[in-house]
């Protein structure tokens, strides 16, 4: 039985939800086939019961107490205990085929989200999608659970079917024939029912991905004054919730009626004909008996048969959404069919910009507008879609390579990292290749060893949501030092410094041109602190790049285009300097 979570979820048919339910039964057979098995066994134990128990009432009846009445005793509590048996391990497989349903189902979705980039969020909200996970693969899950005992509840009525027309044609026909119609007549509301869980599940989507706008976009929010304009919005969207849930709890509450209601009069009729059968003389006593324990028996494979038409409906409409995010294409359906190959040492060409990267150096991107060094940035690792035409790796275009092997070798941290919730040592250790001696020296050259003092457990304490218990600094930092273990044969850092203090910055960039010696590394920034250390930089005006050289070199010198650099790089240290000086008032 392979462990969760596991190594490799698979690839789904994305054709139709049922064909999606049925794959993932396919995955996990073995233990599905063992729940069948064990629910059948327990099923037709139980079905069985009222049989013998007929049998030890009339031979109780015919013969006292005796050796045979005894025995069927004796059998009676050895068939009872197979049932009870039967029910505890068939919990269990039940309990595992959901989890592990509904967690490949879950792994599906984040190793499908993690390759779509942008796309996914540009098709769907990001409250759908999160319900998918939080919601939908639980509900797939469901529908293993409720098979194996709608499998056995069918085995159950096979014997019971077998038994009765063998003992009474009249009885026979009617539970035969009965229980089907109940079951017709419940299987009506499937449908409407269907359409009110999807109504609901839409508007609960709409509803989780609106919270989840405005709790990040909050601080805006309040600096706009917008709060009472959004909670408005947040509660009428929740009365259309709570009106499609009204919808649905209306038909699920008529389903349990007539669940209740129908077998209830099923049984009553069976008694009743019976009852007159006995008092005719055409049954014996033991075999009313019997009947009675039968028609009592078959109300829960009623009840399992209604189950599981509710079951399979929500999760026929939970696989559906499912389908919908693994449906967004993924950043690499694009790849060419035979991508290039291209040897380490080549540089990196922009010709849009004229920028030449040249290998195993340190180069600074500068310019008045951080967003246009930063779109550069990103296009150097492949992000942004069509811009990054004209974006060249020695003689070959980035884009007829294989996405995957971009991001292997080329590493881009943005200026606003991401961090996420787990053990520091995993969050940093993001290929999972580092040594604890790799570890430590990317913390110290990201100067963020007083994340580890701050942090209870240090490298085994765990990181809040998206790292907030942490400084500004800190979180920056931290960031910095996840890139550098990735150990990147290219490593773009955009703004890597600007949430720390002079001191700490001068510390960082040191550390960082030591560690990075040989390795080729772009670094967008304008601070004199981080220029100083870097083997080239280039200033970028309109797009283009105007200048390069070191930084020292062309703040001596006394043209245009140094100038030009100068003008940059002193406002950038006279804002420095300025936010220093205010940082330090607060304090």
């Amino acid at each position: 039985m392979r462990p969760l979570p596991l190594a490799d979820p698979g690839t789904p048919p994305l054709t139709s939800p049922h064909a999606f339910l049925w794959w993932l039964g396919r995955r996990q057979r073995g233990i599905a086939l063992a729940a069948v098995l064990v629910a059948v066994a327990g099923n037709v134990a139980g079905a069985l019961l009222p049989y013998m128990l007929g049998r030890i009432v009339d031979g109780g009846l015919d013969d006292g107490v005796s050796r045979s009445l005894l025995a069927g005793c004796a059998a009676l509590l050895g068939v009872g205990m197979v049932q009870v048996l039967a029910n505890v391990v068939g919990h269990r497989l039940e309990v595992e085929n959901w989890l592990r349903s509904a967690f490949t189902s879950s792994q599906l979705i984040g190793r499908h989200v993690t390759r779509t980039g942008d796309a996914v969020t540009a098709e769907l909200p990001t409250g759908e999608v999160v319900a998918t996970v939080a919601s939908d693969a639980l509900r797939t899950g469901e529908v293993y659970v409720i098979a194996p005992r709608f499998l056995g509840g069918v085995a159950a009525y096979a014997t019971i079917a077998v038994v009765l027309m063998r003992t009474s044609a009249v009885l026979g026909a009617l539970v035969l024939v009965g229980l089907p119609v109940v079951v017709a007549v419940l299987s009506l509301l499937v449908k409407p029912l269907q359409g009110r869980q999807a109504a609901q599940r839409e508007a609960a989507g709409r509803l989780t991905t609106l919270g989840a706008d405005t709790v990040s976009g909050l601080r805006i929010l309040r600096g706009i004054g917008g709060e009472d304009v959004f909670a408005g919005r947040y509660r009428a969207q929740s009365r259309v919730v709570r009106e499609t849930g009204v919808r649905v709890a209306q038909t699920q509450s008529l389903l349990d009626a007539l669940q209740t209601l129908l077998p209830g009069l099923f049984l009553a009729a069976v008694v009743w004909v019976g009852a007159r059968l006995a008092v005719a003389g055409d049954i014996t006593p033991g075999q009313l008996v019997a009947f009675y324990g039968f028609a009592a028996f078959l109300t829960e494979p009623l009840w399992t048969a209604t189950e599981a038409l509710r079951i399979t409906t929500r999760a026929a409409v939970g696989a559906r959404k499912i389908l919908q995010v693994l449906r967004v294409p993924t950043t690499d359906a694009a790849d060419p069919a035979t991508p290039a190959v291209v040897e380490p040492g080549e540089p990196l060409v922009d010709e849009v910009s004229g920028l030449v990267v040249r290998p195993g150096r340190m180069l600074a991107l500068v310019s008045a507008d951080p967003d246009e060094t930063a779109g550069l940035a990103l296009r150097l690792g492949r992000f942004g879609g069509e811009s990054v035409a004209g974006v060249r790796w020695g003689r070959t275009l980035l884009s007829e390579l294989r996405l995957s092997d971009v991001r292997e070798r080329v590493v881009v941290a943005e200026s606003t990292p991401s961090l996420f919730t787990g053990r520091l040592a995993d969050e940093l250790d993001v290929r999972g290749r580092a040594t604890p001696d790799d570890l430590s020296r990317a913390l110290h050259t990201a100067d963020a060893g007083d994340v580890l003092d701050s942090l209870p457990g240090g490298l085994e304490g765990e990181l809040a949501e998206k790292g907030r218990s942490l400084s500004g600094g800190q979180r920056q930092r931290v960031a910095l030092a996840r890139a550098l273990l990735t150990d990147a044969e290219v490593l773009v850092l955009v703004e890597p410094t600007s949430a720390v203090d002079a001191h700490t910055e001068a510390r960082i960039a040191t550390r960082l041109a030591d560690l990075r010696r040989g390795r080729t590394t772009v670094v967008v920034t304008a601070s004199p602190l981080v220029l100083d250390v870097v083997d080239e930089v280039a200033l970028v005006v309109d797009g283009r790049v105007r200048v390069t050289g070191r930084h020292r070199d062309l703040m001596d010198r006394d043209d245009e285009a140094a100038t030009a650099y100068r003008a940059v790089v002193s406002r950038a240290a006279a804002e420095n300097e300025e936010e220093e000086s205010r940082a330090a008032a607060g304090r």
